[in-house]
């Protein structure tokens, strides 16, 4: 038996290739073996009257003793060797990512392995406002926490954002610390692991772990492991943040980039930038087209290369600019490519650098051709039509003005009895008074948007729906025009002396006309032509004072609106066997 125990002790003992922890568990094996055999010794020993060598089984006990001490330490040590290789690995891996959450939720999950912590949540302080906000959290599972399951002792939490300086405590409830604080007794919170996240001498948030449960789960190794890994994950955060800040930037200069270079293409006038030799650095389409250049054979070419017959008149004001730092502006007129004749107006200001320097000059370029015929051709209207009209006129209807053939309605209005009026008074008095009735007149069909055509002495006509003033209702607005014309007159007659009162008769017809502009070069007046023109004043030619008179075709469309009363005409007419005397205008009912 003591044979057997003694190859026991003896095989323990042996040396054998291993770990450390492995050589230190075998000879607590064979220790525990040799104490073992010691003590039946001493028993057979111990009938014959003899004992041990002094001290044996103590000895013996003793270094067993310090091997279970000296196995204890090992443990612990490998344990540590490995929560520091893993360490390394997650600060490794949470180093490599860009993502701030993906970085959060490595963070916490690496903080509740190495603490083995029952949860945990991390906060961080917001870039936006400075207040702290929970970022990501983790239970027992590893799983999210709803809100309302998870309770936190935020006591603690400011307390290390304060002061920068990790809590532990593995006992929160005899902790004198925070014993009577709410969150911590109503929570049955009691192993407490807090540390801050600093980059540099910032605070940027607080890793939190605690155990609800158990007392001593951290210690002061877990304290420094997590404080160690928390110095690098808040480097991991600062980078993800700066990262995630940049790229937010990048995004926003791409789309204001992009919304600018929308907005220079899309800008109708041209513009072109230069560089202080006259290269062009930037040209937008509009510009493209005024030159007749694509923008690849612009950038980088010279002006005296691009437009050699324009810069000749540009190099003063272009020199001055760029010596003085302010703008100028010239008006020219250019043909490019053997074309029609264009006016231009550009702007040139300095292209800065910065505030002090000038890198080159940017010209905006207009074309003024058409604006300038189209203020020609309104300068030319606005003599026979009122200001309202002109402001309102279509391009299309300036460009009618060559000739249109329409349906209008033509009013032609003559003053009775002014022959023998202008024999009794002088030709400056004839004057003034025939002119008061020709305003009035004329302000009547201008009211109802009528164009005046001409003055004949004292006749004056109206034209309705031509090309300037297109309307569907025509033949109303010449009949109104004309009773309030014989208003007028009746109001002037308060006015006038006894003698000096005139009237008027008024013919009006709705036909078909030719309208446009005629005359010279040197004078042009728009006026209608053909028949119907004719009928309008031989209508008026048999109308007496104060009369209205109305051709049948006129009188179909207004026979709703006022009161007609059929004539028989003076004499014979080719379209015209009955014409209408206004009355007035209906009563609705």
């Amino acid at each position: 038996m003591i044979d057997d125990q003694t190859r026991q002790v003896n095989s323990a003992a042996a040396p054998r290739a291993g770990s450390a922890q492995e050589q230190v568990n075998r000879l607590v094996e064979a220790v525990n073996a040799l104490d073992t055999l010691l003590q039946d010794q001493l028993k057979d020993l111990r009938p014959r009257g003899m004992g041990l060598p002094r001290g044996s089984l103590e000895d013996v006990r003793a270094m067993r003793n310090y091997l279970k001490t000296l196995q204890t330490t090992l443990q612990f040590r490998q344990i540590e060797l490995r929560q520091l290789r893993a360490l390394a690995d997650t600060t490794a891996l949470i180093t490599s990512a860009l993502d701030t959450d993906t970085v959060l939720n490595q963070v916490m999950d690496n903080a509740i392995q190495l603490t083995g912590a029952e949860r945990g949540y991390i906060m961080l302080r917001s870039t936006v406002d400075g207040e702290l906000e929970f970022r990501v959290a983790r239970g027992i599972d590893r799983e999210q926490l709803t809100r309302e399951d998870f309770t936190v002792s935020n006591t603690i939490v400011k307390e290390v954002m304060e002061s920068g300086m990790p809590v532990l405590t593995d006992n929160a409830h005899s902790d004198p610390r925070y014993r009577e604080r709410d969150s911590i007794v109503n929570h049955q919170l009691r192993s407490i692991l807090a540390v801050p996240l600093t980059t540099g001498s910032d605070v940027i948030g607080v890793v939190y772990c605690d155990n609800r449960v158990l007392t001593g789960v951290f210690r002061d190794h877990e304290l420094n492991l997590l404080q160690a890994f928390a110095n690098q994950a808040a480097v991991a955060i600062r980078n993800a943040r700066l990262f995630e800040a940049a790229r937010a930037q990048l995004a926003e200069i791409t789309e204001m980039r992009d919304l600018m270079a929308n907005i220079f293409t899309s800008i109708a006038s041209g513009v072109l930038s230069v560089d202080g030799e006259d290269r062009v650095v930037t040209v937008n389409r509009a510009a493209c087209a005024l030159l007749g250049l694509t923008e690849t054979d612009a950038i980088g070419q010279t002006l005296h290369t691009l437009i050699p017959q324009i810069i000749e008149r540009l190099a003063v004001d272009l020199q001055q600019v760029q010596e003085s730092g302010v703008a100028a502006a010239t008006e020219i007129e250019v043909r490019l490519d053997e074309g029609n004749l264009r006016s231009w107006n550009i702007i040139m200001t300095p292209l800065r650098g910065s505030p002090e320097t000038i890198d080159g000059v940017v010209l905006l370029i207009d074309d003024l051709t058409e604006t300038k015929a189209r203020a020609a051709q309104l300068a030319e209207v606005q003599r026979y039509l009122p200001l309202a009209l002109v402001q309102n006129l279509r391009s299309d209807a300036l460009a009618a003005l060559g000739g249109q053939e329409r349906e209008i309605t033509i009013l032609s209005a003559d003053v009775r009895g002014f022959s023998t009026f202008s024999e009794k008074l002088e030709p400056e008095q004839v004057m003034e008074v025939i002119n008061q009735y020709l305003t009035a007149a004329s302000d009547s069909i201008n009211l109802f948007d009528g164009v005046v055509d001409k003055y004949l002495g004292d006749e004056v006509n109206g034209l309705f729906n031509t090309q300037l003033n297109p309307q569907d209702n025509h033949a109303e607005r010449a009949v109104r025009a004309a009773l309030f014309m014989l208003y007028e007159v009746s109001e002037l007659h308060e006015s006038l002396p006894e003698d000096h009162a005139l009237f008027y008769g008024v013919g009006i017809h709705t036909g078909v006309a030719v309208l446009g502009n005629v005359g010279s070069q040197e004078r042009r007046e728009f006026t209608a032509l053909g028949d119907a023109v004719e009928t309008g004043k031989w209508l008026q030619k048999h109308a007496k004072r104060d009369e209205v008179i109305i051709s049948p075709t006129t009188y179909d469309q207004v026979k709703d609106i006022f009161v007609c009363e059929p004539m028989t005409p003076p004499e014979a007419h080719p379209t015209i066997d009955v014409m209408y005397l206004v009355k007035g205008i209906k009563r609705r009912q």
